[in-house]
């Protein structure tokens, strides 16, 4: 199923590469060294060699998003900055919806050895980090106001279908799921125990919004023809199996205004020049410090 990936490279870019990363540098676990992490014919592979190489390969580059996340965090203090409990939580928010529930998003982070506390930890140094360079930046109400005029397009809401599904490999099992909801079961309970997504599955089948464009076109086609509150009648039938629908809510487009949109353009605004400068900036922020690294010392 094609779902949000941009929402979701966003957040493996915002959680993966610190914190999996620096999860390498760590010590060896209680085990220690001579833990055995895998066997080939019986032949051991040992924490020791895992760590030793992974410290080799990406060790540099973890130490660095630690640096820098330091550094962040000192220039906050510096200036009195910080984010709040409701920034982080209202942060977090946007990433639970776009997966349909907190439950598929944190299911999508297990890969990553990711933990709820490990994404806010993340987003509030990113918060951190466009607050601090706020001021470096300096981005000016004739800036916004030029940002929008060049995206106005990008500020308009699109027509957005709220669905979940229960997906099954064939027709048979398909039609069987539907005789089932017919006969008044409840198709959360049904898509944790049919349907092989088994991410959305976890939260009841919900896939969240998805404006036309996000979904293989079999499904979105169906999905944005039925009514909030209804369950296809019959199996839509994909490339990735067959798909009972239920509609749970719809949002009408929303042609936006300057006035209206003016708030999120200066936020874009200043995502992408914090995008485009950090590096720099961060390279002066690093003259200032006293900054000794030991990780490759004997």
């Amino acid at each position: 199923m094609k779902m949000n990936q941009k929402r979701f490279k966003k957040i493996v870019k915002l959680v993966a590469a610190p914190i999996v990363l620096s999860a390498f540098l760590v010590g060896c676990s209680d085990g220690g060294d001579s833990r055995t992490v895998a066997t080939v014919n019986k032949e051991k592979i040992t924490e020791g060699e895992l760590n030793k190489l992974l410290q080799s390969q990406y060790g540099s580059t973890a130490l660095d998003s630690l640096i820098t996340n330091k550094i962040v965090e000192l220039e906050a203090k510096k200036l009195d900055i910080k984010v709040s409990d409701k920034e982080i939580a209202e942060e977090y928010k946007t990433y639970t919806e776009s997966y349909g529930g907190e439950e598929a998003l944190l299911k999508s982070l297990e890969s990553y050895n990711m933990t709820k506390k490990d994404v806010e930890k993340d987003i509030k140094n990113y918060l951190l980090t466009l607050k601090v360079m706020e001021d470096y930046i300096d981005v000016t109400d004739e800036d916004v106001k030029a940002y929008y005029e060049e995206n106005k397009e990008s500020f308009n809401t699109e027509e957005q279908v709220q669905a979940s599904h229960i997906l099954v490999e064939d027709e048979a099992t398909a039609n069987e799921v539907i005789k089932k909801l017919n006969a008044g079961e409840d198709f959360g309970e049904l898509a944790h125990e049919y349907s092989t997504d088994t991410v959305s599955a976890e939260n009841g089948g919900e896939l969240g919004y998805f404006s036309k464009g996000q979904m293989v076109e079999e499904f979105e086609n169906a999905a944005f023809a039925m009514k909030v509150g209804e369950v296809s009648k019959t199996p839509v039938k994909t490339e990735h199996g067959y798909h009972i629908i239920k509609v749970t809510d719809k949002k009408a487009a929303v042609k936006a205004n300057f006035e209206s949109a003016k708030e999120e353009a200066r936020k874009k605004l200043v995502e992408e020049r914090v995008n485009e400068q950090y590096q720099a900036w961060v390279e002066e922020k690093m003259k200032e410090y006293d900054i000794k690294t030991t990780l490759f010392e004997k």
